[in-house]
């Protein structure tokens, strides 16, 4: 078993996808440690005022869960405003964003999660 500390495990973005301002992500999984289904979970914290940019990912899925904190989330080309408690799923090859304007550091959960794959390789 391997225990890690999340402050072990911080690093900070500087405008993260064309975003503003520095975020601080704390990976707590990567699948290039160990593999998985799951290609990364992210402990992420955005400070008043600054983003993770639009941008676009591939066939993957990318689920954002908001612990503390208020932002505007665009999500292929819808805009809502998010809060503690929201949970957002990123479909494939979907564009997304979100913006703090609170005045508190946004807190999130991220993961993202590989296609399937069936057992002769074949993606589901």
């Amino acid at each position: 078993m391997t225990v890690r500390r999340l402050e072990s495990l911080m690093r900070v973005v500087d405008n993260d996808h064309g975003g503003t301002g520095a975020l601080h992500v704390y990976r707590a999984y990567d699948r290039m440690r160990e593999p998985s289904a799951i290609a990364f979970i992210d402990v992420v914290a955005i400070p008043p005022g600054s983003s993770i940019g639009l941008h676009q990912h591939g066939d993957d899925e990318e689920t954002y869960v908001v612990m503390r904190g208020k932002g505007e989330m665009t999500v292929d080309g819808a805009v809502f405003s998010v809060g503690a408690g929201a949970v957002i799923r990123k479909r494939p090859y979907g564009h997304h964003g979100l913006i703090n304007c609170g005045d508190e550091d946004l807190q999130l959960l991220v993961f993202e999660t590989a296609p399937a794959q069936g057992a002769d390789g074949s993606v589901s």
